[in-house]
């Protein structure tokens, strides 16, 4: 790519290393307000974003306009000279990967028929039960990334996403869902408008709860809010050799139940942003961080492993407004034993209220139950009026008893509906 080219060209005569990340994308999406489409937008965009190395320190930046790429480039360079420096290994070089893209539907583009028929079918669904819808929205979105470095690699991969959500209201009970895939077959608006209903409709009336220890039914919504709050940061290898990890020294240790394994997987077809490769270029592999209740691994990316003298694990992604590479992973999983997580009375939890509030490094939590039922006989019952739930997150790894053989994707989260033994709920006296 001729813009590429000219980027290196003019690298090379200032840096000891340059990557370039190009990225176009087009989305178009249609809201709700009541039952009526309020808003409908289409938005197209370009990203540019330039790293380079000199002397091992390292710069970036990053514009919309990737035709002002000189002054993008002379920001990195100027960025770099106020950098610490690092035992700065290398890019990596280019592999022989399969360029297949993993995430990429023809079907889903930008097109206003399309978002239309997801709406329909989402209000379909939500006619189940007894409720009015407040807000919703339905979007559609393709992107293509180009990745190269000055050391000859240059991967190009497309993306697609479909995205749909709802928010309904009966009384004073409301209710959400929401659902997003790559590929068409996999959304469901017709399951997502039911379920939003259903929460609103079947939760008036809640009865209180008295305080006490019961088994608690945690939404793939709930567990993952619970796994961003303090399981992921703390597996992180930035956080493990800055000790601010809970897993910092216990590397090989059991740190879940026998049956609990937690794993990045970048090739499930379920995931939302499938790739051969990282956010640094780097051919991306499973990886086990906990296997079979065992802590297997930390998450690095290249400036963390050569800062620290670890193995790099491709586990960089690009997020935040700079577009830097940072630690995360692609597909995280939870599995455990299967089950009929309803089969045995508990409390069903369909969301949390201030999970970001957990302590990362204790991983304490006291939060706000939001849609609770009690479960009887295999299913939900009577609605919870109010309630709270206390523990400590890196405990709960302990107390699962099973999973759900149904799973859900949020963002980059694959999880199941999972039981938990034992969680201290806080309602009446």
């Amino acid at each position: 790519m001729k813009l590429i080219d000219e980027i290196f060209r003019a690298a090379q005569k200032i840096t000891d290393e340059a990557e370039v990340l190009l990225a176009h994308s087009e989305s178009i999406s249609a809201d709700l307000k009541q039952d009526n489409i309020a808003i409908g937008s289409r938005t197209r965009g370009s990203g540019l974003i330039i790293r380079v190395i000199k002397d091992g320190k390292i710069g970036v930046s990053c514009t919309d306009n990737p035709q002002s790429w000189k002054k993008c480039l002379d920001a990195a360079v100027a960025s770099a000279k106020f950098a610490d420096p690092v035992n700065w290994k290398g890019l990596p070089d280019p592999q022989q990967l399969d360029k297949k893209p993993l995430a990429f539907d023809n079907r889903i583009t930008p097109d206003p028929a399309l978002v239309m028929n997801l709406i329909s079918r989402l209000k379909s669904g939500a006619e189940t039960y007894n409720a009015d819808i407040t807000s919703g929205s339905a979007s559609l979105a393709w992107s293509e990334h180009t990745l190269a470095n000055s050391h000859g690699l240059f991967y190009s991969e497309k993306g697609t996403q479909a995205q749909v959500g709802l928010e309904m209201i009966a009384g004073q009970s409301t209710g959400y869902e929401s659902d997003s895939s790559w590929n068409l077959d996999n959304i469901n608006p017709e399951k997502t408008g039911e379920e939003a209903s259903f929460f609103a409709a079947k939760g008036q009336n809640g009865e209180e709860i008295k305080t006490g220890t019961y088994d608690v039914i945690l939404s793939p919504q709930t567990i993952s809010q619970l796994l961003d709050a303090a399981i992921i940061p703390a597996l992180s290898g930035r956080n493990v050799h800055t000790g601010r990890s809970f897993f910092a020294d216990k590397m090989g240790q059991q740190v879940a139940g026998d049956n609990i394994s937690l794993i990045d997987d970048p090739f499930d077809s379920r995931g939302l942003a499938n790739s051969a490769w990282d956010g640094e270029g780097m051919p991306v592999r499973k990886i086990p961080f906990i296997e079979n209740g065992i802590l297997k691994s930390f998450a690095y990316d290249l400036r963390t492993a050569y800062r620290y003298d670890q193995e790099p694990t491709a586990s960089a992604v690009r997020t935040g407004q700079s577009g830097a590479p940072a630690i995360g992973n692609h597909n995280l999983l939870i599995t455990g034993k299967e089950m009929n997580v309803y089969e045995e009375p508990g409390i069903y939890v369909h969301d949390l209220i201030g999970a970001h509030t957990a302590n990362p490094m204790s991983g304490d939590f006291s939060v706000e139950l939001s849609s609770p039922f009690k479960v009887h006989d295999g299913e939900m019952s009577e609605p919870i009026r109010t309630g709270m739930i206390s523990g400590n997150i890196f405990e709960i790894l302990h107390k699962i008893d099973g999973c759900s053989k149904e799973t859900k994707t949020l963002g980059s989260l694959i999880v199941p509906t999972v039981r938990i033994s034992g969680l201290s709920v806080i309602g009446r006296a």
